[in-house]
């Protein structure tokens, strides 16, 4: 994916106009004091404010300007705050984010490029996709999220080559007695689960947009509504019907059954293995076979951090974020609060050598793609997962129809 190299001398330029910058941020009152007038605000989550305390200081102690860490719920207030705050010249100067907001961040306005330089080779392809919007890229990655296979080892020896297999697999231990379910599949009555069931769309060549990997998604060719998406429509009733994936079974659902080992096989993300283990099931994380033609691709969701456009130290804002929370120190500290695949390469591999859970997500998430961040995602899950879910519910009437259908909605939704 293309990245926004092309002013790389605001930051990279040498060392004498970044001193020259920092000096002018940090200018203190007199008296010999040595304390600074200009402040780094960042907010930051509860799960990394600990972590993100000793970056602060190593960064105040070789640049002279203190960063002051304020925690901020995570999810819709912090984004929310953020977009009405900083047109007003308030708010702070760095947040940490998901991609999935970066499209309503730059379609209001509130975030500034980052000049990554040759800095964004150390990452990984997929996470600095998911930064990147209409080929500028905004945010420095941190970590990684993605699903996967997990397999109960003492359940099934092994992972079928296909999806088909798997369920045949998973039937089997279910007719022995062992199980109760064939495989786990999150999901929701009403609105199904489009994020789970994504890799197994995929996998019937239904993506929903054209993905590039230099100038990202295209979301005026809409793939969902191919040959492929009438298929796998077909598979969802036939799977609903044979209740291999049942919406009434949700996330919590889905989590507690496989913990309590009432099945060989489910699609879960790594938030859900203190459960797994607090339950003293033996698990594997694998890739998610192939359902249909083509290899399945979930979709990767990526933390990190952005900085505000009207910061009054931008400078030193795209120091600290590129500099220092991209340091090595600094990815392996954040995954170490979070248990996240770290996306710089560096980083990650010494996570992956130390807890090989983080390794098997990462590699799984690392033939992904990013999570879309245009703003009309919300409507997007909103019509594909009640299609899914009157599939699944058999409620839909003609498959193919009803997957047409939920195709032209998307059409006016991005207006593809």
């Amino acid at each position: 994916m293309k990245v926004n190299r092309s002013a790389a001398t605001a930051i990279f330029a040498g060392s004498a106009i970044l001193a020259l910058a920092l000096t002018g941020c940090s200018a203190g009152g007199g008296g010999g004091q040595s304390s600074t007038s200009a402040t780094l605000t960042v907010w930051v989550d509860a799960n990394r404010v600990e972590e993100m305390q000793d970056i602060a200081a190593k960064f105040e102690d070789d640049k002279g300007i203190k960063v002051e860490l304020v925690q901020k719920e995570y999810g819709d207030v912090m984004r929310n705050d953020f977009i009405q705050q900083v047109p007003a010249g308030e708010g702070p100067d760095v947040m940490v984010g998901g991609n999935d907001w970066l499209g309503q961040l730059v379609q209001n306005g509130v975030v500034a490029p980052l000049e990554l330089g040759d800095t964004a080779a150390n990452f990984s392809d997929v996470a600095i996709g998911a930064m990147t919007y209409d080929e500028v890229t905004y945010g420095l990655p941190v970590s990684l999220e993605n699903i996967a296979l997990l397999r109960n080892t003492a359940l099934a020896s092994s992972t079928p080559a296909t999806w088909d297999e798997l369920i045949a697999a998973g039937q089997a231990v279910v007719a022995s007695g062992a199980a109760q379910y064939p495989v786990l599949v999150p999901s929701d009555p009403v609105d199904s689960d489009p994020y789970h069931l994504y890799p197994l769309q995929t996998s019937y060549g239904a993506p929903l947009f054209a993905f590039d990997a230099d100038s990202g998604y295209d979301t005026s060719e809409l793939l969902v509504g191919s040959e492929g998406g009438n298929a796998f429509a077909a598979k969802l009733v036939e799977w609903g019907a044979a209740g291999i994936i049942n919406t009434s079974i949700t996330g919590d659902i889905a989590r507690d059954e496989f913990a309590a080992g009432k099945a060989p096989f489910m699609l879960s993300g790594p938030w859900n293995l203190p459960a797994f283990q607090e339950g003293g099931i033996d698990y594997a994380i694998e890739a998610i076979p192939q359902a249909g033609p083509d290899a399945p691709t979930p979709f990767v969701g990526v933390q990190g951090f952005f900085v505000s456009s009207q910061s009054k130290n931008a400078i030193a804002a795209n120091e600290f974020v590129v500099n220092y929370l991209g340091s090595e120190e600094a990815q392996l500290a954040l995954y170490e609060a979070g248990g996240r695949p770290p996306a710089l390469n560096s980083a990650f591999e010494i996570a992956s050598a130390e807890n090989p859970d983080v390794g098997a997500f990462g590699e799984v998430g690392r033939t992904g793609v990013p999570m879309p961040s245009i703003p009309e995602m919300g409507a997007v899950w909103d019509n594909l997962g009640a299609t899914q879910s009157a599939l699944l519910n058999g409620t839909a009437g003609d498959p193919t129809e009803a997957w047409q259908a939920m195709t032209e909605r998307l059409r006016e939704v991005v207006g593809g």
